[in-house]
């Protein structure tokens, strides 16, 4: 069996991926080489054909995450389709132990290895292939967790060295990008297990909801999206702004005295990952009126007023 044609530049201009080029975001700034996060599925293969035609010289890193059987298999058609490409390819592993928040441990365990991998290859960026499709699946989630204006704003196109150059995109685009080429994604089954909430939404309620709108709700809620997010930024400036005063310092009098609104923001900023739910800011709020000493919040955190400051420390 012969191999696979090479994709160079004149494959790449015939497949006519203008239409697309110009979709893309989130890229100004954004140096060559960069690292491509490619699982094999169409999003991520889409995404590397756009980068290399972008002139971003990617390199494709396939992180096997080890919770199934065959994953050899998915780097191999990453590393293929990389050589077709003129790309570099590069597979990290890394290791998840069964237990609850699979899903969340294994993309936290992704995202560090991809980042090594950034460090490692000289890169400056690293690109996710997040859609349009991902952000609305994103806002509804969160918005089932009772998130607030942040957590409605979806996935940034940008922060730190991660960067969604496809979130004006649809799986529909990916779809047909690789198809022009000829590329085959991998299609990974725990996109058809209704065991994970995410493709609950996918496959049952987003469509049920579409009925019920009589309108495409993807577009909607990452228009949504991108209009929270614009706003809980400018906010979240303005919390920042307003305390703690620089210095290092966290005077908890002039916290107190903030507008609820903007105290709830200060407190999170302040505090930074894992984001603290409205309970805990709220109790932390209480701790700067006088109304408590301390207030233990998750991840092993504790917040308690000393000599009129409030100092945030492990509780461990």
């Amino acid at each position: 069996m012969s191999a696979p044609p090479s994709l160079g530049p004149e494959a790449l201009a015939s497949a006519v991926l203008a239409p697309w080029r110009a979709r893309l975001r989130d890229l100004d700034g954004v140096d060559p080489p960069v690292v491509v996060a490619c699982s094999g599925g169409p999003d991520s293969l889409a995404l590397l054909v756009l980068a290399v035609d972008a002139g971003l010289e990617p390199v494709a890193v396939h992180v096997d995450h080890g919770l199934r059987a065959g994953s050899e298999a998915e780097a191999a058609l990453v590393a293929g389709a990389a050589e077709r490409l003129g790309a570099r390819f590069s597979a990290e592993r890394v290791t998840i132990e069964p237990g609850a928040n699979l899903e969340a441990r294994a993309r936290d365990a992704r995202y560090d290895a991809l980042e090594r991998a950034r460090d490692a290859l000289g890169a400056t960026a690293v690109l996710v292939g997040h859609t349009a499709d991902d952000q609305a699946e994103t806002v509804l989630l969160n918005l089932l967790r009772g998130s607030a204006t942040a957590g409605l704003g979806g996935m940034p196109g940008r922060r730190g060295h991660i960067v969604r150059p496809l979130l004006a995109l649809r799986r529909v685009d990916t779809t047909e990008v690789c198809a022009r080429l000829d590329l085959t994604p991998f299609d990974d089954p725990m996109n058809a297990d209704l065991g994970f909430r995410r493709v609950q939404l996918r496959r049952e309620i987003i469509p049920a909801l579409e009925r019920v709108a009589g309108r495409d709700l993807v577009a909607l809620l990452a228009r949504q999206a991108d209009v929270l997010r614009a706003e809980s930024d400018f906010l979240d400036g303005l919390a920042r702004a307003a305390w703690p005063p620089e210095g290092g310092a966290a005077p908890a009098a002039p916290l107190a005295a903030m507008p609820v609104v903007l105290a709830r923001r200060a407190v999170r900023c302040w505090l930074g990952p894992p984001p603290p739910s409205l309970d805990e800011v709220d109790r932390v709020l209480a701790v700067a009126r006088g109304e408590a000493r301390a207030t233990e919040l998750a991840g092993g955190r504790r917040v308690r007023r000393s000599k009129g400051e409030l100092h945030a420390e492990s509780s461990h």
